[in-house]
Formats: structure tokens, C-alpha cells, sequence
């Protein structure tokens, strides 16, 4: 039984139809492994060979070093938090003069405290002969020995209880008297 022409011309547009639909399911197919396989690289995170399960796995552990990690630094921040507060960081000076007949104002009172008002104030008075330094313990921003009006106001700025005035500064002050000439 031998085929006429015509129905190999079917036979031959069949096969080449059934082709090109092959060829077009074969590239719609590898498409398709394509996006898979950009996904699962994805999800892997890029381990070649690695199953989906061996990847989550690794991740489910990342994710508790990484919390462990947070657990860690919130430790170390609250003792560096609680260091921070005993720290003297609140400092304050007040510059006076002690003595009426000097000037300058080279006398001062300093104040050093930490968050809880402990600390110590420190005070220099500056005399036409000597120089006298005290110091005095704070505790709450109070102390057991008396404290001057400027070791209470380098206090008071300190803590911030009082407003410290912003800095002026002052012209330096002119000299009375002859001018040399050459």
C-alpha cells in the first residue's frame, strides 16, 4: 500500500506542526526551570546540591546565632548604660573673684557629678600670695562640709538644676599709665 503524494504533504505538515509545537513547549519548559532554578538558588542561598530543607535548616540556625547575637549586645548595653551613669559627666565651672582687690576672676569652683548628683566639687582660691585648693565630696548634690555660694552654684549648673548664663567675654583690661616712647 503505497501513499499518494497529498497524503504525505498531510503526513509531512503534521510532523513539522507537531515539531514546531514541540519546540515551543521545550522553550516555554526551559523557561520555566529557569525561574525554578533562579528560586531555588534563592532559597538555597546559592549552595549548589543543597536541598530545600538542608537550606532552612541553615537559616533557622543563622537566625538563632543572630538572635543570641541582639541578646549579647543588649546585655553589653545595659552595663555600658549603667557605667555611663556612675561616670562624672556633669561638669560645671563658675570663675569668681575671692578677693575684692584682685582681678580676674582666677578663683573658681568646679563641679563633678555623675547622673545620680555624686561627684565632688572642686575649689581654687586665688590670692595676691598663695593659692588654696579644696575639695569637697557631693553625695546627691549635697555635701557634709559647707559649701560656698559658688560651690553651690557650680552645683546647681552641674545638675542642671539652675541655668548656667551663656560665656561673654569680657575686653581685656586697660593699662593706666605712661606710654614709652622711643
Amino acid at each position: 500500500m503505497l501513499l499518494d503524494s497529498q497524503t504525505l504533504q498531510i503526513v509531512a505538515l503534521a510532523a513539522a506542526g507537531v515539531a514546531v509545537l514541540s519546540l515551543g513547549l521545550v522553550l516555554a519548559l526551559l523557561l520555566r526551570f529557569k525561574r525554578l532554578s533562579k528560586a531555588h538558588q534563592v532559597l538555597t542561598g546559592g549552595d549548589v546540591g543543597a536541598t530545600f530543607v538542608e537550606a532552612v535548616s541553615r537559616h533557622h540556625r543563622e537566625a538563632e546565632a543572630l538572635r543570641t547575637d541582639v541578646g549579647r549586645l543588649r546585655d553589653d548595653l545595659s552595663a555600658a548604660r549603667a557605667d555611663l551613669s556612675d561616670a562624672l559627666r556633669h561638669v560645671a565651672v563658675v570663675r569668681y573673684d575671692a578677693f575684692g582687690d584682685m582681678g580676674g576672676r582666677l578663683s573658681f569652683s568646679a563641679a563633678l557629678l555623675d547622673d545620680a548628683g555624686d561627684g565632688l566639687v572642686l575649689t581654687s582660691i586665688n590670692g595676691r600670695s598663695e593659692t588654696r585648693t579644696y575639695a569637697k565630696g557631693v553625695k546627691a548634690g549635697e555635701s557634709d562640709h559647707s559649701l560656698s555660694p559658688e560651690e553651690l552654684q557650680a552645683i546647681g549648673y552641674a545638675s542642671r538644676t539652675a541655668v548656667q548664663p551663656a560665656l561673654t567675654l569680657e575686653p581685656p583690661p586697660r593699662r593706666r599709665g605712661r606710654r614709652l616712647t622711643r
